[in-house]
C-alpha cells in the first residue's frame, strides 16, 4: 500500500483528480441521489461504469505525464444519517467506494504504486452554509463511524473536504486522527483569506493543530478559483502558509455563492486553468494540484503536462504508458 506521508515528502507534485459530482450530475441518463450524490452509483451497472471511466481518465492524465495521482472515494455525503435515507442502511457504502477504487488503481499495473486513494467526507449540511455547521463535539460523534469505516477499509488517507466552518472542521479532525490513518483537511475560502463563518485560514490551522493529536499532513482548499486562492495564500502568515498543501480550484472565478446553481457551466480554457495553477504551485510550494467544479478531462489532462515540466518533479521524461 502507498504511504501517503511518504509520498508527500518525496514527491514535488502529486496530480489531484478533476471534477466528479459535477460531470456525473451534467452525464445524461444520469441522476445523482438527493441524500448521498453520487456514492449509490457504486451498484448500478451503467452509472459505475461512467463513474469509473471519469477516473480512469484523471489516472491516464497522470500516467502520460509521469506524475502520481490523488483519487478521491465517491463518500463525501456517505455518512451514516444520509445513508439511511438513501435505503442504503446495512451496506458498507464506505468500504466498497474504497474497493472500487482500487479496483482501478490495480487497473494500472506497474504505476498503481503511484495512485494514491482518498478516503472523502465532508461536512453534514450544506458546504457553502456555514450557518449548517456541526459544534466541534456533536462533529467528533457524527463523522466518527465513517472516518473509522473508510480507513478500516484500506483507504490511504482520511480528507475532510469542502468544509466552511471552523467548528465542524475541528470535530472532523479529532474524529479522523483516532483511526490512526494520515489524514488532510481542505476548507472553501474567501478572497479575504477567510473559511466561509469567518474564520481566518491562519487561525483555523492554528486551531486543529494545536487542538488535534495527531495534527492533519496539512491543509488544503477546494471549490474555489486560483484567484481567489492566491489572495488568501498571500495575507497568511509565512508559518502558516508551509502547512498548506494545495488546491483543487473551479475553473470559474465567480464565488461559491455566484456558481451554485448556475445553469450552465462557467469554465475557463484548460490552457489557462493549466498556467494559473502551476504559477500558484510555483509561488507558494504547494504539492497537491487538482480540479473541482468545471474542471473535467481536459483541464487535468492541461495541468498534468503543464506540471510534468516543474523543475524537480522527475517527471521531465515522458510518463509511464501500458
Amino acid at each position: 500500500m502507498p504511504d501517503f506521508a511518504a509520498e508527500l515528502e518525496r514527491e514535488r507534485t502529486i496530480l489531484a483528480e478533476g471534477s466528479v459530482v459535477e460531470r456525473l450530475r451534467r452525464h445524461p441518463g444520469l441522476r445523482l441521489d438527493p441524500h448521498v450524490a453520487h456514492a449509490g452509483f457504486l451498484y448500478q451497472e451503467n452509472a459505475a461504469q461512467v463513474m469509473g471511466d471519469i477516473w480512469r481518465e484523471y489516472l491516464s492524465a497522470g500516467r502520460d505525464a509521469g506524475l502520481p495521482v490523488l483519487i478521491l472515494t465517491p463518500t463525501w455525503r456517505a455518512n451514516r444519517e444520509r445513508l439511511d435515507r438513501a435505503g442504503l442502511a446495512g451496506r458498507d457504502v464506505n468500504g466498497d467506494a474504497v474497493r472500487f477504487l482500487e479496483s482501478l488503481r490495480r487497473e494500472q499495473g506497474s504505476y498503481a504504486g503511484r495512485v494514491l486513494i482518498g478516503g472523502l467526507l465532508g461536512c453534514r449540511g450544506d458546504c457553502y452554509l456555514p450557518e449548517q455547521a456541526l459544534s466541534a463535539g456533536d462533529a467528533h460523534g457524527f463523522h466518527a463511524a465513517q472516518a473509522s469505516a473508510l480507513a478500516r477499509a484500506g483507504a490511504h488517507f482520511l480528507f475532510a473536504s469542502t468544509l466552511p466552518a471552523l467548528s465542524e472542521a475541528l470535530g472532523l479532525a479529532r474524529a479522523m486522527a483516532e483511526c490512526g490513518a494520515p489524514y488532510v483537511v481542505s476548507f472553501v475560502v474567501t478572497r479575504e483569506g477567510a473559511l466561509l463563518d469567518g474564520t481566518p485560514l491562519g487561525g483555523a490551522i492554528r486551531r486543529i493543530d494545536l487542538g488535534v493529536s495527531p495534527a492533519p499532513l496539512g491543509y488544503l482548499a477546494n471549490c474555489v478559483h486560483t484567484s481567489i486562492f492566491t489572495r488568501a495564500l498571500r495575507r497568511l502568515e509565512p508559518e502558516l502558509r508551509r502547512r498548506v498543501l494545495g488546491l483543487q480550484a473551479n475553473t470559474s472565478r465567480k464565488t461559491p455563492a455566484e456558481f451554485d446553481g448556475l445553469p450552465y457551466l462557467d469554465s475557463e480554457p484548460p490552457s489557462v486553468f493549466a498556467d494559473a495553477m502551476a504559477a500558484l504551485g510555483e509561488e507558494f510550494g504547494l504539492k497537491i494540484l487538482g480540479g473541482c467544479c468545471g474542471a473535467g478531462g481536459g483541464h487535468i489532462r492541461a495541468l498534468a503536462a503543464r506540471l510534468s515540466r516543474r523543475p524537480g518533479t522527475g517527471a521531465e521524461q515522458p510518463g509511464v504508458r501500458l
